[in-house]
């Protein structure tokens, strides 16, 4: 990146969001899906259906006609939870966090 700092006149702001990705990608490497793997194994990379679907949602959500809205962060969250539990993950993350709790896999409600 250094021969870029005199040309590029937005290089601190560069800097800051390399960074940031950075610290997404590391914080959440666990749960960032390996494409090149799933296509190895015959498994889905396709995730435009989920795209479309989320695009709705947050779009009639955060729209100002609402009575409530979401803020960015509630509804990053509650993106990660709805992906978790559609993956099934779940249940496994809940038994790390707590791991007296008495709860199965297969006692977690189905995602529609």
């Amino acid at each position: 990146m250094e021969p870029f700092r005199e040309t590029y006149t937005r290089f601190p702001q560069l800097v800051k969001a390399l960074s940031q990705l950075r610290t997404y990608i590391v914080n959440n490497r666990l749960v960032i899906p390996n494409d090149g793997e799933r296509y190895r194994k015959g498994e889905a990379i396709a995730t435009g259906f989920v795209e479309s679907t989320v695009n709705e949602v947050v779009s009639k959500r955060f729209c100002k006609k609402q009575q409530m809205q979401w803020s960015k962060e509630g509804a990053h969250l509650l993106l990660q939870t709805r992906g978790r539990t559609l993956n099934g993950e779940l249940a496994g993350i809940f038994k790390r966090w707590y791991p007296d709790l008495a709860i199965k896999a297969e006692e977690m409600p189905i995602a529609a």
